[in-house]
């Protein structure tokens, strides 16, 4: 479960930083569009989750 956790967690800040360079509402990382704002959610969501597992470890 971790390894699947740690890697769509790497995969949803990759979707991020991909979306913020192309992105110029969010260059600024103030995630001010829809699709900036979902993927920033998602990318916090999914460290959240990683980090709780790693300190229940």
């Amino acid at each position: 479960m971790a390894a699947d956790l740690y890697t769509r967690y790497m995969a949803a800040s990759d979707q991020w930083r991909a979306h913020r360079k192309g992105c110029v509402p969010c260059t600024d990382g103030r995630r001010r569009c829809p699709a900036g704002t979902r993927l920033w959610n998602r990318f916090c969501d999914l460290q959240d989750a990683y980090l709780t597992h790693l300190r229940n470890r």
